[in-house]
């Protein structure tokens, strides 16, 4: 059975063609995406512990914004919450803390987050709903895989 961090991976490269159309409409070609790992809660690890895969998208060592920086805070902000940090900024920014960034971009289905920046607010989420919905669809299909040839056994 393939493991999470593999099928983030998966969800990454599948989606990769949609991104790159995408930059034909975004600000810029280049961008950082954070999924962290649905198994770890806030309070059973540090954030940086519970990062499953990051991965980026253009040249990050000509980068002029530190866009690794601004996904993984955007990440952390939607994992602490349960929820996307658009949610902090639109309906409740009393929830923001000292260096929580200010710009939206992450996505939260079930208990996978996953935060990007890189190119315009609305469309980091958009990337970031996208390696979500993936992710939880792969791991459904290697479920199911598992379930079909192993029936009796436990899960993992």
């Amino acid at each position: 059975m393939k493991s999470h961090k593999e099928i983030a991976l998966d969800a990454i490269d599948l989606v990769t063609p949609s991104i790159l159309k995408l930059f034909e409409r975004t600000n810029r070609k280049e961008l950082h995406i954070v999924v962290m790992d649905p198994t770890i809660k806030p309070w059973e690890a540090d954030f940086k512990d519970a990062i499953l895969v990051e991965q980026s998208m253009g040249k990050p060592d000509e980068w002029t914004i530190k866009f690794d920086d601004l996904a993984r805070n955007k990440a952390q902000q939607a994992w602490r919450s349960g929820s996307a940090n658009m949610n902090h900024q639109t309906a409740h920014p009393s929830s923001l803390r000292e260096g929580d960034v200010l710009f939206y971009g992450s996505f939260v289905y079930g208990d996978i987050v996953v935060g990007c920046s890189g190119v315009q607010p609305y469309y980091d989420m958009l990337i970031s709903s996208w390696v979500a919905l993936a992710f939880e669809q792969l791991s459904v299909a290697e479920y199911q895989r598992s379930k079909d040839e192993t029936p009796t056994r436990a899960f993992r």
